[in-house]
């Protein structure tokens, strides 16, 4: 899955949106992130290792985050309950006229049964990634507009 996502928020603050493992986390995200689900795991300087999903999802997946580049990002999936692995990333680049635009790529692969392997073909190749990038931008401006600098 690609997409991008356009913001008002800054790049710093969708660094700090994007890695922030305290409890905000599910107040930021709070229309794409499971309070039910969500854990970490582990926390450092510029990674994290958490359990999350998406509220309603069946699927949920403990990740490594690194943001040791303040600009970029990145996952890798670690465990999942579809039984697959994946990885992503997310590259912060400054808007034309202030605010941030957003490189997303995502990618799962090799779930264990054929119904997983359905839901996430659809979820990658579906119309998700528009559902997804505006999510996301909801999520980045109400951040932005919250934690002006």
């Amino acid at each position: 899955m690609r997409f991008n996502v356009i913001t008002r928020a800054s790049p710093e603050q969708v660094l700090r949106a994007l890695t922030d493992f305290t409890d905000r986390r599910v107040q930021i995200w709070s229309r794409t992130l499971d309070p039910k689900t969500f854990e970490v795991r582990g926390l450092g300087d510029s990674w994290a290792v958490a359990r999350e999903s998406t509220p309603g999802s069946p699927f949920w997946v403990v990740a490594r985050y690194d943001w040791s580049d303040p600009t970029v990002v990145r996952w890798t999936e670690e465990e999942s309950s579809y039984g697959g692995n994946g990885s992503g990333s997310v590259r912060i680049a400054p808007g034309d006229g202030g605010g941030s635009r957003l490189e997303v790529e995502w990618s799962s692969n090799d779930p264990r049964r054929t119904r997983d392997k359905i839901m996430l073909f659809l979820l990658h190749h579906g119309p998700m990634n528009h559902v997804i990038s505006r999510l996301w931008a909801s999520a980045l401006n109400r951040y932005a507009e919250s934690h002006s600098k």
